[in-house]
């Protein structure tokens, strides 16, 4: 069993416009997300099942080529190799998991996320 305290996660910033916490565990991660309003991550896709739990703010995601707005205490669910993108409407928190583990995360191979995109 182990514990983990958010206070003591590294805060990455990947851009101007939001930074990452992230714990792998042996068959998931788990990362809380900072979102600046008018953040953008830019279309892609991945092989792992990603749920994201909205804890402030508001984000708009394309799945697929559909929209769906959510808003803090709602989920979303994406599936698999499901190509997708995000923008915060408002400031934002939010915590993702992934299953498994996000191995290009660990890698360092995520220079989509690190690339400076906003709309304002």
């Amino acid at each position: 069993m182990s514990v983990h305290d958010w206070s003591h996660v590294l805060e990455e910033p990947l851009n101007p416009f939001f930074t990452r916490q992230a714990i792998h565990t042996e068959r998931m991660t788990v990362a809380r997300l900072r979102l600046k309003k008018g953040a953008l991550v830019p279309s892609h896709s991945h092989m792992n099942e990603q749920v994201t739990m909205l804890m402030e703010g508001e984000l708009r995601f394309t799945v697929d080529g559909r929209q769906q707005t959510i808003c803090a205490g709602q989920v979303m669910e994406i599936p698999p190799n499901a190509v997708h993108s995000v923008e915060a409407l408002t400031d934002s928190l939010a915590i993702d998991l992934f299953s498994p583990v996000r191995e290009d995360w660990v890698r360092g191979d995520d220079a989509y996320l690190r690339e400076a995109r906003g709309t304002r």
